[in-house]
């Protein structure tokens, strides 16, 4: 079986702003809106395609289970970019809601944290080379 797409589908009643705040901070453009549903795109490196999202209202026709709003809690979309300082200063300069700041973590990651409109947690992360030694007390010995 080949998979053609795999994303997650957010219910939420703010369609137009997290449409809104992954278009203007993240550059994903619109590939599908509806009253009820919007599904964006993003590009990826080097021409390839990149991450896909969809939104959808909590009074959408549809009726599949789980029509319920999304409520904020349990739930990390993880960006992952070449440049997360670039990438940090854009988005708070563009107003967008930071909260966790631009930080090197030991494990191998630059990262910061921002929350969508849809009270979705985004964690965008850039792989940088790991504090010697961090990985050896986690390795999962064979």
């Amino acid at each position: 079986m080949k998979i053609r797409d795999l994303y997650p589908l957010i219910t939420t009643p703010a369609l137009a702003e997290v449409r809104d705040f992954y278009v203007t901070h993240f550059d994903f453009q619109m590939a599908f809106e509806a009253t009820w549903f919007v599904y964006l795109t993003g590009s990826g490196e080097d021409g390839t395609r990149g991450a896909t999202l969809a939104f959808m209202h909590p009074d959408h026709p549809s009726n599949p289970p789980g029509p319920e709003a999304f409520g904020g809690l349990g739930m990390i979309l993880t960006v992952e970019t070449s440049d997360a300082a670039s990438l940090f200063e854009r988005l708070q300069r563009g107003g967008a809601p930071i909260v966790h700041p631009l930080t090197d973590e030991n494990w191998g990651q630059r990262r910061f944290m921002t929350r969508d409109p849809a009270g979705v947690l985004v964690d965008v992360v850039e792989q940088i080379e790991p504090a010697a030694g961090f990985w050896d007390q986690y390795m999962i010995q064979k």
